[in-house]
């Protein structure tokens, strides 16, 4: 282990060039930067980043083909588990999964499998692979996927492979869900999300853009028009807020809201795309996760002169990723910790000027692991603010759950409860994602997704 080659670096922009545009900060490996980081894999037989894949890419096999220069088998390898490996190759946590796993970890130098996985998603892209999908034996029946995210797009995929005709309903005017309404495109752009869609279309996959189920069509309409099955995938994409004195003053906007706006409606190339989001000179970010981290980095992009990441506990318990904190606090956002909110204060005019904090201490470990925060009693601060983002958690909209009869669903939380099979109290109808586990990284989603798409599989295949 002592002789272990070190990691490749995965190469970036630097933060004074990038911090001046949208475009993506992470460069991505070049050929012999793959081939060199692929020779590092030891090959396990047992193949522990395989079994923390929660969709089980194969990742020993498709890095094995990258160290023999077969980029292209390596492309169809990951796509026999992964359906959008360009995409989970830039924004999947890879080093709380598959990377923690590897044995070379161990030593502090795990295999950059993300980086590998993006390498050879990114090179099938510009071969064109992704035009070469081939759906599977016709016939097999009708299903329809409501919701175009991470989930949705895996039970696509995963049916239309296996000879279904798939129909995705999308309520909004581009295809995506969280990917490409959440997601700034320094960190995924546009392009790879449309270039992982034409996959899905490729195999057959219809896609009925700005329909929401629920107001458009019901779940039962949808069963009453001859689909076999329906998959909910809608995700969670209703903000939380904090119930502070002082949230509905101007400008302070939901992490949703912002992002939304920035990312789907351009709101970044204002006045090109019309679309405009007061960014101040001061803004504050409440949260500590990677949406957080999007908006700071936006907000830094729009001008402001000041972003601060407001966190209650400490940077070692922030749940946003390492390289998405390293990458915000080298383009200047500062990060004011063990502090809370307590109120908002506004000018004469209604806007939102100041946020008293209360700063915090660390007390013994919650329910989620790690350690509560304690108010400091007396410890009242004021941080001049012009802008807000509350990014603290979202919950999924209530439009399904409202509009289904019979749709069991956790009354705190609001998400659809389903068993082992991912199958709801509605005998057909299947849901996974966000909708069901509450918030969760893309390659969870992707992974129950997975799940219950085989389910609906075994489902069918035994109807009359």
């Amino acid at each position: 282990m002592s002789k272990v080659k070190p990691r490749v670096p995965l190469p970036k922009r630097p933060p004074e060039e990038r911090v001046k545009d949208f475009k993506e900060v992470a460069l991505g490996f070049n050929e012999e930067q793959a081939i060199y980081e692929a020779q590092r894999c030891l090959n396990c037989p047992h193949q522990p980043c395989t079994q923390a894949c929660p969709v089980g890419v194969p990742v020993p096999e498709f890095i094995s083909l990258v160290k023999e220069k077969k980029f292209e088998e390596a492309f169809w390898k990951i796509k026999e588990k992964n359906r959008i490996p360009a995409i989970t190759g830039r924004v999947c946590p890879q080093e709380t999964l598959c990377e923690k796993a590897c044995v070379l970890a161990r030593v502090g130098q795990p295999i950059a499998i993300g980086a590998l996985e993006r390498f050879v998603a990114d090179w099938g892209i510009k071969q064109g692979l992704v035009k070469e999908a081939v759906k599977g034996e016709e016939g097999r029946g009708k299903v329809a996927v409501v919701g175009s995210g991470p989930a949705g797009i895996t039970v696509a995929a995963e049916l239309a492979v296996r000879g279904y005709d798939v129909t995705m309903f999308e309520a909004l005017h581009e295809t995506g869900g969280v990917l490409i309404y959440g997601i700034p495109e320094f960190r995924l752009p546009k392009k790879i999300i449309r270039d992982e869609v034409e996959y899905l279309l490729k195999l057959g996959v219809e896609i009925q853009k700005g329909t929401p189920v629920g107001r458009v069509y019901t779940i039962k309409d949808l069963l009453d028009d001859g689909y076999k099955t329906v998959f909910i995938g809608t995700g969670a994409g209703t903000p939380k807020f904090l119930g502070l004195p002082g949230e509905n003053l101007s400008y302070i906007y939901s992490a949703n809201e912002f992002l939304t706006r920035m990312n789907l409606m351009r709101a970044y190339l204002f006045p090109e795309y019309p679309t405009p989001v007061r960014v101040g000179r001061n803004v504050a970010v409440i949260g500590g996760g990677n949406t957080a981290m999007d908006a700071a980095r936006t907000a830094i992009r729009r001008g402001a002169e000041n972003v601060y990441i407001v966190y209650r506990r400490t940077r070692a318990e922030m749940p946003a990723r390492k390289e998405e904190v390293e990458n915000a606090l080298e383009e200047g956002v500062k990060f004011t910790l063990l502090s809370n909110p307590k109120r908002f204060l506004g000018d004469e005019e209604g806007r939102v000027k100041q946020i008293e904090c209360l700063k915090m201490k660390l007390g013994e470990p919650d329910e989620s692991g790690r350690r509560r925060p304690i108010p400091i009693p007396g410890s009242e601060f004021l941080l001049d603010v012009d802008t807000v983002v509350i990014a603290i958690g979202a919950r999924p909209n209530p439009l399904m759950q409202m509009t289904t009869p019979g749709l069991k669903v956790r009354e705190k939380e609001g998400t659809i409860i389903v068993d082992e099979n991912f199958q709801t109290s509605i005998k057909g109808v299947y849901a996974a994602g966000d909708v069901v586990l509450g918030e969760a990284t893309v390659i969870e989603a992707m992974g129950t997704g997975q799940k219950a798409a085989w389910a609906m599989h075994g489902y069918m295949k035994e109807l009359p």
